[in-house]
């Protein structure tokens, strides 16, 4: 099926005379998870993985994903044709390089330029400018072979209450505008899915786990506009938005309204904007290029956000208890990886304040774990023996707020090495959620407190240690993390950062214990202000796999302590059978 695709592709890239066309994982907004409608990658190579760039040239084709997916690629792109290059891994060209080296000059590349950020063609025509290679950016061969493309979709809109979301659509538009005018910009052109929904209080259901909706959104002082299918939006919510100043036109008709646009000076995100909307703009009109203004603002939390948050995370702990007790006097052999995540999905659903989960399950038993994303599915449904580890990464979308947890369980008899690498990704955990440090600090300078534990063993794990979060919004969210890759934003007080290191050795075993934080302040001395982590997370680790004498006395403090914290915060809500189970769950080191 995927070598057809291919041979259907080449063909009309011969009559269009193009020498290579670039599919990224990418719909028209840049949103690292996307409809259906979106999934061209997917649909050409057979990779499910979020993340990927494929490049069909005419003898050959490649698909470039990172340490995440590199064992789930290996085994997709089987019997494709499609070469998997490892990013990040030592001699791996860069798609961009790897285009280079391979066209001859003069030659032409095809992409969709609404899939493309301004940035990636920058760079892109940066290196292919050499070779004098022309770029046709708005050619979508995807969809002249893709016969049963699923639609965009058409779910409505729901407005978010300020009793969650903590300031109005109305405040935040001010705040923006007094950025802007600081910046001395005039308006403000969003692309970003996310960005559109915090900034408006509006929540959707066009991609599957992420509560946002197709659109477009124009800021200046006199007006706002937002560029959605007007279907999706109940004549109800159209008075209030109106009410609040929001206009409301057709999602297509904001190429044709940037061409005509008056305004001196746009403001725009080059990462998030696309190269077919930016081309699109009156070139009269002067851009200030920079990170979103509503990127900044939304990835600090409100005091409201953040009590919403920890009460999300008091109810999310009480079902991951009643799930845990569940597995654990469950008969093993019973269980499999779909039957487990299934039970926790059935209950947070009936949560007052539930809507979906906010990715994917990551259900892994024993070597499936190893695959950082793995998803279950019937073909790969594993059954559980009396031994080895249950890796369950799962999380919620609730009004008031969105879960992101990863808890490794024991299922029966583990080895050595098992029990070793469960207690060095621990200390890891750990070891980050007591760092205290100056204001100032990004995730970069943070991310060996969680690596060193690990590296001391000669050990790794190929993906970030940590990501932000959104608040009943995507569960991946930027600016900042904690990773080792160069990430120039600090970390400020009131924002959220998952806390995930882990192990993951193919063909055996993949090991995660993932918390959530909150930035805070800590104290302030003559050498500044210093911050730390409040973890947020209520919910026990499984502490039968610990080798004890690996662990330090702070790490074992910090874990009863912990552990201490949860049994308060839940017993109140659980059965007295429940209570007991805990109780022994979270019996000190």
């Amino acid at each position: 099926m995927i070598k057809e695709r291919l041979k259907n592709i080449r063909k009309l890239m011969q009559e269009n005379e193009i020498s290579a066309y670039i599919v990224p994982s990418f719909d028209a907004h840049k949103s690292e998870y996307v409809a259906e409608y979106w999934k061209c990658r997917e649909f050409i190579t057979g990779f499910t993985g979020s993340a990927g760039t494929a490049v069909i040239l005419k003898e050959k084709a490649g698909l470039w994903t990172d340490g995440r997916y590199f064992i789930q690629a290996e085994k997709q792109l089987k019997n494709s044709t499609i070469e998997l290059f490892k990013m990040g891994e030592p001699d791996t060209p860069d798609f961009k390089e790897w285009i280079f080296d391979n066209l001859e000059e003069n030659s032409k590349i095809g992409f969709d330029g609404r899939t493309f950020s301004l940035n990636e063609i920058r760079e892109l025509k940066n290196i292919l400018d050499k070779k004098n290679i022309e770029l046709i950016y708005d050619i979508d061969l995807i969809d002249k072979i893709w016969n049963d493309r699923p639609i965009i979709p058409n779910d409505h809109i729901m407005d978010h209450d300020i009793k969650f979301a903590g300031k109005s659509r109305t405040e935040k538009k001010k705040e923006v505008l007094a950025e802007l005018k600081k910046r001395e910009c005039d308006s403000l052109l969003l692309s970003s899915l996310d960005d559109i929904a915090w900034l408006l209080n509006l929540r959707g259901h066009d991609v599957n786990n992420n509560p946002v909706f197709y659109s477009y959104c124009f800021l200046n002082k006199d007006s706002t506009i937002l560029f959605v299918d007007k279907e999706k939006i109940s004549n109800e919510l159209i008075e209030k938005l109106e009410y609040d100043g929001i206009k409301i036109d057709d999602y297509i008709k904001i190429f044709d309204f940037v061409k005509n646009l008056k305004s001196k000076k746009i403001f725009i995100d080059p990462d998030k904007t696309s190269y077919l909307l930016y081309m699109s703009i009156n070139k009269n009109i002067k851009l200030l290029e920079d990170i979103n203004i509503t990127t900044l603002m939304k990835s600090k939390k409100n005091e409201i956000e953040i009590n919403n948050l920890k009460k999300s995370h008091i109810r999310d702990g009480i079902y991951m208890v009643k799930f845990l007790k569940w597995i654990d006097e469950s008969e093993k052999t019973e269980l499999d990886e779909i039957k487990a995540q299934e039970k926790l999905i059935n209950l947070r659903s009936k949560d007052k304040y539930s809507k979906g989960s906010s990715f994917d399950y990551i259900s892994a038993y024993k070597e499936n774990a190893a695959m950082m994303h793995y998803k279950a599915t019937k073909n790969s449904n594993k059954k559980f023996e009396n031994k080895g580890f249950y890796l369950l990464d799962s999380g919620e979308q609730y009004l008031d707020g969105t879960t992101d947890i990863t808890r490794t369980i024991k299922i029966g008899e583990l080895t050595e090495t098992e029990k070793r690498d469960y207690t060095l990704v621990l200390k890891a955990m750990i070891n980050l959620s007591m760092g205290k440090f100056l204001y100032g600090c990004t995730g970069t300078n943070l991310d060996i407190l969680a690596r060193r534990p690990i590296w001391e063993y000669g050990l790794d794990y190929k993906c970030g240690t940590g990501h932000g979060i959104g608040f009943f919004l995507n569960v991946h969210e930027g600016p900042h993390g904690i990773r080792t890759q160069y990430n120039k934003y600090k970390l400020e007080d009131g924002m959220i950062v998952t806390n995930e290191p882990g192990i993951y050795i193919k063909d055996s075993h993949g090991i995660r214990i993932e918390n959530t934080l909150l930035v805070k302040k800590s104290e302030k001395t003559e050498f500044g202000q210093f911050m730390e982590f409040e973890t947020i997370t209520v919910c026990p680790i499984d502490t039968r796999p610990i080798i004890k004498e690996l662990m330090s006395k702070e790490e074992i403090k910090w874990l009863n302590d912990f552990h201490k914290n949860v049994y308060d915060k839940l017993e109140e809500f659980l059965t007295e059978d429940e209570k007991e189970w805990l109780k022994n769950a979270t019996n000190p080191l």
